[in-house]
């Protein structure tokens, strides 16, 4: 099994937290997950301002208070050694360096996207694919699938389990958290929840070729009677997801409109996982 979780640096992280925040992003989750990686960012941010801000106003302050015209401040040209103030010097950032390692641990684990979620009712499972340039959802339980479109009943855990029928890519609803790589003939666990209802975006986080601009989706969280409801109606139309149609979905097609299908065929997901059918041509090598 292999799973890879991002977000591990912080930095990175935060540059891609505050633009994403002005359209609803990290910074606003609607989900358990989502609001612990918020509390994450924010407790690593203030961790770092503490050392930060306090660097920056002394700095100042030194370089005003040694300024040419000060005739008051004293200078030591002969000063070399100050065990009080190398104290300081290295204590306040090793004590900073200390709480954020303990952040990072406690979260890592409390934050492990196969650690499954507290929930009133059984989770609702997934079964994930990236194809070349869309994504495919299968509902085991209900057995419908849909592509580019995920619909989850709200309150309820989601058992997710992803995989990839071509390249490396990664999965990623940032209102609800945990970004996780999937990768051919391999499997990634990611447990979330939706608690507010809405529609979310959803997006390849990976760059994978000709149409990962396009290659988006959308979760809309329903309350569980609408999400019976959906399924219920998604069965009585629509094609069938066998071996044949799931060769059609492996060409590869850009900017592909939500459909879905009304019936699978059993264990696809594991018929894909185990490559019993074949992957995806994957993005084309251009030779020069």
């Amino acid at each position: 099994m292999y799973q890879l979780r991002c977000g591990r640096n912080f930095l990175a992280t935060l540059a891609i937290a505050l633009p994403l925040e002005g359209c609803g992003g990290i910074l606003a989750p609607v989900g358990p997950v989502g609001s612990a990686e918020k509390t994450l960012l924010l407790n690593s941010l203030a961790i770092m301002l503490a050392i930060v801000i306090p660097t920056i106003l002394i700095t100042l302050t030194y370089a005003w208070w040694f300024r040419a015209s000060n005739e008051r401040a004293r200078y030591r040209p002969a000063w070399a050694y100050s065990g009080h103030l190398e104290l300081i010097v290295w204590s306040i950032p090793a004590l900073a360096i200390f709480f954020l390692g303990g952040v990072a641990w406690i979260s890592s684990h409390e934050l492990d996207p196969a650690r499954p979620l507290p929930g009133k009712t059984a989770p609702v499972e997934i079964d994930v694919v990236a194809l070349d340039w869309k994504w495919l959802f299968i509902y085991p339980q209900q057995g419908v699938a849909s592509i580019n479109q995920l619909v989850v009943p709200t309150g309820v855990p989601l058992h997710l389990r992803l995989t990839s029928a071509t390249v490396l890519n990664v999965f990623f609803v940032p209102r609800l958290g945990s970004q996780i790589y999937t990768m051919n003939g391999m499997v990634a666990q990611l447990n979330l929840r939706a608690d507010v209802a809405g529609v979310y975006p959803g997006r390849a986080a990976h760059f994978s070729g000709d149409g990962f601009s396009d290659m988006h989706f959308d979760v809309r969280a329903v309350p569980l009677a609408d999400f019976t409801n959906w399924a219920a109606t998604t069965r009585t139309s629509g094609p069938v997801l066998d071996g044949t149609s799931y060769r059609l979905l492996l060409r590869q097609t850009q900017n592909v409109k939500p459909y879905t299908y009304r019936r699978i065929t059993p264990d696809l997901f594991t018929a894909i996982l185990q490559q019993k059918l074949p992957p995806g041509d994957g993005p084309a090598v251009v030779e020069n």
